[in-house]
């Protein structure tokens, strides 16, 4: 593949080259992005390279499962900076270009078309890939990661259809979610007893199940997949679930293997300190990647957020330019699914008891997660954008609250923070 040069502002001389410190960051998905231009902001005055493998201009991926599918006529993506900001910023950015080797000590990247660019430092935000199915007719599957996956699975939901979505995560929920409204049937088979299960605790998992059943969704729990026919998904109990589609949103495995050949330390992710410094003094690794040493938790951890690609992205882009910086953001995403806005912030479970901010039966509550000490250590939102955006500033000051205050509806959320203890 040739790489498409979208951008490029270099030095006027290769003499004016060798007396500039080079930083290459490879992976243009959010934490790239967010890395280089964040890099020269604050205040790397060397050559910035941004290399992309894909041929599109670096784009938001959340969108893809949500109104990029439901949309009937539209396939526009959005892009994180306009390609004047990448030129305004000085960045150079390279597109369809892929890296196949790092090597520390040399201090050179080799791209997968040949040639090599030197470097003084790398950033890795090679973040992750669908996990795909190991099964007889596994070919039939789609998944969804790219602009390309996107487009493909748009094409496929077509009214009248019948989809199986395998996985009861985010994804497959919100493919389950696009495919109703494009009208087709659509049946969720989850290995597990229950919906977003590494995300929400019971009660909020029912409630999102319900919502999804209302929607017409069916269900089909405690199955795996033995095969995939050209028109049925079969299960392990023989059961056979007809399908005209089918799609997996099954969890990710991380692209780690630049990080291996050159030598990093590797366990979920690239192994990285609370600033995302490797083990390899030139190298960080930033976002989806990266297995960073989370001070908040007092262990190493790895998150699949756009939020956190693009705020480890920006700090880890701070530190290469020489900022001393720790990355302590709280975990928080967000979903639609049948025109109802779901978020989650931080973590239900260090949680001992949850107050209900609204009728937890209705189509707008949050649920508030609180630990021993009675402080918000979590939320789930329906439709409740701001009693989570409180619950984000009541997590972040570790202060305990007051139940009876995090229940009344009559207090602004936007005053929970400061409301006083009873």
């Amino acid at each position: 593949m040739r790489a498409a040069i979208f951008m490029s502002r270099c030095p006027k001389s290769k003499r004016d080259w060798h007396l500039m410190k080079t930083h290459i960051v490879i992976g243009a998905g959010q934490a790239g992005a967010h890395a280089a231009v964040s890099m020269r902001r604050a205040g790397f005055h060397g050559r910035i390279i941004l290399l992309g493998d894909e041929l599109v201009h670096s784009y938001e991926r959340p969108p893809l499962s949500k109104s990029f599918i439901t949309e009937l006529e539209s396939e526009r993506i959005a892009n994180f900076f306009p390609l004047s900001h990448y030129l305004n910023e000085k960045v150079e950015v390279l597109a369809g270009v892929a890296a196949e080797a790092i090597d520390p000590a040399a201090g050179a990247v080799s791209l997968a078309f040949g040639g090599k660019i030197p470097f003084d430092k790398v950033i890795l935000a090679t973040g992750s890939r669908p996990r795909t199915l190991s099964v007889p007719g596994s070919d039939r599957v789609l998944t969804l990661r790219t602009f390309a996956d996107a487009v493909q699975i748009k094409k496929a939901f077509t009214s009248g259809r019948k989809v199986v979505c395998i996985g009861a995560g985010v994804i497959g929920l919100e493919l389950a979610s696009a495919a109703i409204s494009r009208g087709c049937q659509a049946t969720v088979l989850e290995v597990g007893d229950r919906v977003m299960a590494r995300s929400l605790d019971k009660a909020a998992s029912r409630t999102i199940e319900a919502m999804h059943r209302d929607a017409g969704v069916e269900f089909v729990f405690g199955h795996s997949v033995v095969a995939v026919e050209p028109n049925a998904v079969v299960t392990d109990v023989g059961l056979r679930i007809l399908a005209d589609v089918v799609v997996a949103g099954i969890g990710v495995d991380r692209n780690v293997a630049l990080a291996q050949s050159a030598g990093l330390s590797v366990g979920k992710g690239v192994l990285t300190d609370a600033s995302g410094r490797t083990n390899i003094d030139c190298v960080l690794a930033a976002g989806e990647v990266a297995e960073f040493y989370s001070e908040r938790e007092g262990a190493h951890v790895v998150l699949e957020t756009s939020r956190h690609a693009q705020m480890h992205g920006t700090l880890v882009g701070q530190v290469a330019a020489g900022q001393e910086l720790v990355y302590d953001d709280v975990p928080w995403f967000w979903s639609d699914q049948h025109g109802a806005n779901i978020q989650v912030a931080g973590s239900h479970r260090a949680a001992v008891s949850t107050v209900y901010r609204g009728d937890p039966l209705s189509k707008r509550f949050c649920a508030y997660y609180l630990n021993s000490r009675s402080a918000v250590v979590g939320a789930f939102g329906l439709n409740a954008g701001r009693d989570v955006s409180a619950a984000l500033r009541l997590i972040r000051s570790g202060i305990a609250a007051d139940p009876e205050i995090l229940a009344d509806i009559t207090i602004m959320s936007g005053k929970l923070v400061s409301a006083p203890r009873a």
